[in-house]
């Protein structure tokens, strides 16, 4: 069940999709080629590393975070509607876990790292979770590890200066040794996101 907070989190966060800063204002420009879309039977390729930055400006790999069950997400702060369900969705399912909660690490990986600067990732995550960590990158760290996971993603002129980033929208469950574990969809209730963390937590 999402709490009245909740809901104002994720009407603000997409209202702030929708009035960020620059993000309609001028287009981009090295993310116009990106990662190839991978079939569905590539999933089980999937290694899940990964060499960025945080948003208060620490260096990270996948390996900075071993011994956590790592619950990834691909988006941007400007997305209308996917990304601010999805990572209210992984809030309600962090609270839903209670103590256990304390052994997963989300992470929300931008697709945009040319306008989601640290500040604006601060800003937007804190809508949701304060223990959703945002990470970014130069395009070609973030087009590097979007491989890995075979996430495709493209930005794509809308016209008058404006734009928006096409993506899969899929949620990555890496196990606490590195290797991937579970696909999930984004659409996913937070409680049933809870329901499937458990059972492999468990």
């Amino acid at each position: 069940m999402i709490t009245a907070y909740r809901r104002r989190s994720v009407f603000a966060a997409m209202l702030l999709c929708l009035t960020a800063p620059g993000a309609a204002l001028r287009g981009p420009s090295a993310l116009a080629h990106t990662a190839s879309e991978a079939p569905p039977a590539a999933m089980a390729d999937i290694a899940g590393h990964f060499a960025l930055t945080t948003a208060d400006g620490r260096s990270v790999t996948d390996e900075s975070y071993r011994g956590k069950w790592l619950v990834i997400y691909f988006g941007y702060t400007s997305c209308p509607d996917a990304c601010p369900l999805t990572l209210n969705n992984i809030g309600v399912a962090l609270d839903k876990l209670g103590p256990l909660a304390d052994k997963v690490q989300p992470l929300f990986i931008t697709v945009d790292p040319e306008h989601d600067t640290p500040a604006a990732m601060t800003q937007y995550l804190k809508s949701f979770d304060p223990r959703i960590v945002g990470l970014s990158g130069t395009p070609e760290e973030i087009a590097a590890t979007a491989n890995q996971y075979h996430v495709y993603f493209r930005t794509r002129q809308l016209g008058n200066g404006e734009y928006t980033v096409d993506h899969n929208s899929l949620i990555y469950v890496i196990a606490p040794d590195g290797q991937f574990a579970k696909l999930l969809t984004p659409d996913l209730p937070g409680h049933e996101l809870a329901d499937q963390l458990h059972a492999l937590i468990q």
